[in-house]
């Protein structure tokens, strides 16, 4: 198995080191990443400039590793052309949780769902943060379980995984907990005087049982499956069968 691995918090992010020595167990792996932080960047693509890649300054034992200047979307789209056979593209492991509404603006979801534009399934991995980064290492063995879990499971496409900060070891199928956001605008100003402004996302609706979001909470790691098209096809159904009535 030929295994791409890239994230969004960037090369150095000890996220991607951890989910690429995990990856290693199960085939060949590729490392191509953003060479800085491209957290919340969503699916963006490099179009107004060339996109160019260098090796990795850092050591990913015994693996090929680029950084890239572009998007984690560039980095599946550039590793898809240059290194023919991917099977699965793996992204993360995200420092922060990709629960919920954050899979719409999510780099790391992003670039699992670029993967599945081009025909490779694709495998996002995020975990959740308090006031400490996670313990990668401690982590790893439940990387490990959920991979197990999907890797070979070529009857889903796009998948959305997120860890608690402490996981408890038990793996939920869980649906996407969307909910609505306050949408609160805060105003203030810089040391300059200058106006300027921040977008909070502070949800409004409590998390469903049964929903990533719900899981997590509760200790256990969340896998949800997830697809490319947003047709509401029971509307759109509704809207034929009544023409044709008509």
């Amino acid at each position: 198995m030929k295994i791409l691995v890239t994230n969004d918090d960037g090369i150095y992010s000890p996220g991607i080191a951890c989910l690429a020595k995990v990856a290693a167990k199960f085939g060949e792996v590729i490392v191509m990443a953003p060479d800085v932080e491209q957290s919340g960047m969503g699916q963006a693509i490099t179009s107004t400039k060339p996109i160019t890649y260098k090796k990795s300054p850092i050591h990913f034992e015994k693996m090929k590793a680029y950084r890239v200047n572009g998007t984690p979307a560039d980095c599946v789209a550039l590793g898809a052309h240059l290194f023919q056979g991917i099977d699965v593209v793996l992204s993360g492991i995200n420092i922060g949780a990709n629960l919920g509404n954050s899979a719409w603006h999510s780099g790391t979801l992003s670039a699992a769902r670029q993967a599945v534009l081009f025909n490779i399934r694709g495998i996002a991995l995020s975990v959740s943060v308090d006031e400490e980064e996670p313990n990668f290492e401690a982590l790893e063995p439940f990387v490990s379980e959920a991979l197990k879990e999907v890797i070979h499971d070529k009857e889903r496409d796009l998948l959305n995984i997120n860890f608690p900060r402490q996981p408890e070891g038990e793996i939920l199928w869980t649906a996407q907990s969307v909910r609505h956001y306050d949408g609160k605008v805060v105003a203030n100003k810089d040391p300059m005087g200058r106006q300027h402004y921040w977008f909070t996302v502070v949800p409004i609706e409590h998390e469903g049982e049964g929903t990533d979001r719900w899981a997590v909470k509760h200790g256990k790691t969340s896998i949800t499956p997830m697809i490319l098209d947003l047709t509401d096809k029971e509307h759109l159904a509704e809207r034929i069968k009544n023409k044709s009535i008509s």
